[in-house]
């Protein structure tokens, strides 16, 4: 160590010794503090709402590449595959949809967030959106669907989703299963 070195350590220590000039030691006690005492746990968050998405904050610049006609879904990494199956065969039973017709795609994206919103606060596992097939638009191509499917893998809450059954809507349709809260 150089004496410069030394130098500013003897002067960090005389700081030091000089702001502990007036510290008295805590008193000794006989009482033992013990870590198993039973302190009431303080309640959480749910994590959902902790990473709940506004939908301000649903972003169009996340982009999921889906073609014409194809039957796409979604399974949040970690779920288990047999989440998306038994989704795609019905196992939860649609309790609530929405049905975007007519929409802008910023009136879809507020419509989507306020309804998957209000599915959360009462527990519903599955939610039908229905996005339209695209039959009255240009190129006759659906204009929300990639963007429905781009803001639900947004949503923390949002575990999979599926192209609906036909009888629940078929290319024109999403089935959403959304995170347990119990």
């Amino acid at each position: 160590m150089s004496k410069k070195d030394w130098g500013k350590e003897s002067d960090e220590m005389a700081l030091f010794h000089a702001a502990m000039r007036d510290v008295a030691p805590l008193p000794v006690s006989d009482k033992v503090i013990s870590s198993n005492s039973k302190i009431p746990p303080i309640p959480r968050k749910a994590s959902y709402q902790e990473q709940a998405v506004s939908a301000d904050a649903l972003s169009d610049h996340i982009t999921v590449e889906i073609e014409a006609g194809d039957a796409w879904s979604y399974v949040r990494p970690g779920m288990p595959h047999q989440t998306l199956r038994r989704l795609r065969r019905g196992y939860w039973r649609i309790q609530d949809d929405l049905d975007l017709h007519g929409f802008t795609r910023d009136e879809a994206r507020q419509e989507l967030s306020v309804f998957l919103d209000e599915c959360v606060r009462k527990n519903f596992r599955c939610a039908r959106v229905i996005h339209g097939k695209g039959l009255t638009s240009k190129n006759r191509e659906p204009v929300l669907k990639a963007r429905v499917g781009n803001w639900l893998m947004q949503r923390a809450d949002v575990l999979a989703f599926c192209q609906a059954k036909p009888e629940d809507g078929g290319g024109g349709a999403i089935l959403i299963l959304l995170r347990d809260n119990t």
